[in-house]
């Protein structure tokens, strides 16, 4: 790399950290374009994308129907508030309603505004039908959990980075192991007024963390049995991410509520959705919840183009087929490195945990030779590294990546 390309790079790097929150800690990598499984920096360097912002851009980057349907749409109309009704809401909710199979949608932006606007439903729920006490609901979590960084939200987190220093926190939530079907018995029976259990069903941001056979499964038949909503949070696991369209689907199970967000837009666009049952999304009346953006005209026209696109292009039936092969593969490999100790993931949402510490620099050292190599992917919680590469990507680029990826280790150790 030239001295003038270096210098480049750097000045976009400093002028974020000049004038930007220091709120996230990237890669020293600078993009500027993407297409499909590929981004380019600034210096003209090409990489595989193995994040996937997080699982948003799973119909690959800048797809041109979703890339269409936004401007098409931005010519047209871009918002209108819900003061007025607009033409294109209705057939995105008539639309994802029918697409997951449930009675309503509320739709918001992010997938933090979603979660938060389903412990909302929950609680109005919980106190007009089910008849807790006002004040007196309680929702269930899981141990490392993440549903976002909003002040409820980190109220019920583990993650210290994200709690110190922001309460007083929010009260009304309970946790409990995940995976732990004997946790949640317990609880229900000892905890009065419980309304909900708000669940992943793969905890992604813990690192991949995929739960027993039936964990999900045998959780839903407790909450039904016991008058407790199953909510679901799918924002990262959704969207044909682990194989399925969703990863609730492995295990034949309806939630009470859906969240999803992220690639519901193809990561063009924020959108986030709360989906739920006639009986349960009633309770909403009007003034009670609301956002400006949320439905608005640009992000439903992307919104549809963006499902369409999962099951024109069988997108869930490539992360199955191509998660197999890609933990078949480094399976084997790790069997001769002292290096990585295991492989996890569902579709084409994977990790790697890697044989040291949480605090040690390891993942983050590995994931820097892999940018080096062609690869981009971030560690999570010190000693894992997540690949979620676009689920458009084709089986010679995957075979490609796992070559970069084995390159990566053996450099790495040697």
């Amino acid at each position: 790399m030239s001295i003038k390309n270096q210098s480049l790079s750097t000045s976009f790097i400093a002028l974020e950290n000049k004038h930007g929150a220091h709120n996230y800690h990237p890669l020293e990598v600078v993009l500027s374009k993407g297409k499909g499984v590929f981004v380019w920096d600034v210096e003209g360097k090409k990489y595989y994308d193995f994040l996937s912002a997080y699982s948003a851009i799973n119909q690959g980057h800048c797809h041109p129907k979703i890339i269409n349907a936004l401007k098409s749409q931005a010519e047209n109309l871009t918002l209108t508030s819900r003061a007025f009704y607009n033409d294109k809401l209705g057939q995105y909710e008539k639309f994802i309603t029918h697409y997951f199979g449930f009675d309503k949608i509320l739709p918001m932006n992010t997938g933090a505004e979603a979660v938060e606007t389903a412990i909302k439903i929950c609680r109005k729920y919980a106190y007009e039908k089910m008849k807790i006490p006002e004040e007196k609901a309680t929702i269930i979590v899981c141990d490392n959990n993440f549903h976002g960084r909003t002040t409820t939200i980190i109220s019920f987190s583990n993650d210290e980075a994200a709690r110190k220093n922001f309460g007083p926190y929010t009260p009304g939530f309970v946790k409990i192991p995940y995976n732990d079907i004997d946790a949640l018995e317990n609880i229900i029976q000892t905890t009065e007024n419980i309304a909900g259990f708000l669940v992943e069903p793969i905890q992604g941001e813990a690192g991949v963390y995929v739960p027993h056979d039936g964990y999900l499964k045998k959780a839903k038949e407790i909450c039904e049995q016991n008058n407790i909503l199953f909510i679901a949070d799918e924002v990262q696991t959704g969207i044909a991410r682990t194989g399925k369209l969703l990863a609730v689907d492995y295990e034949n199970i309806i939630p009470d509520i859906l969240i999803l967000g992220k690639a519901l837009s193809g990561g063009v666009y924020p959108v986030s959705a709360v989906l739920a049952s006639n009986k349960i999304m009633d309770v909403i009346k009007p003034g009670q919840h609301g956002s400006t953006f949320g439905g608005n005209p640009l992000a439903a026209n992307v919104a549809i183009a963006a499902l369409e696109v999962v099951k024109e292009e069988n997108l869930a039936e490539n992360a199955y087929k191509l998660g197999r092969i890609f933990r078949k593969e480094l399976n084997e490999f790790i069997k001769n490195s002292d290096l990585v100790s295991l492989v996890r993931g569902k579709g084409l949402l994977n990790a790697i945990v890697i044989n040291d510490t949480e605090d040690s620099s390891t993942a983050l050292d590995i994931c820097i030779q892999l940018k080096e190599n062609g690869l981009l992917a971030k560690p999570t919680h010190g000693n894992i590294i997540r690949f979620a590469p676009p689920l458009v990507i084709t089986e010679d680029q995957l075979m490609d990546c796992i070559s970069i990826i084995k390159k990566t280790i053996v450099e790495f150790v040697n």
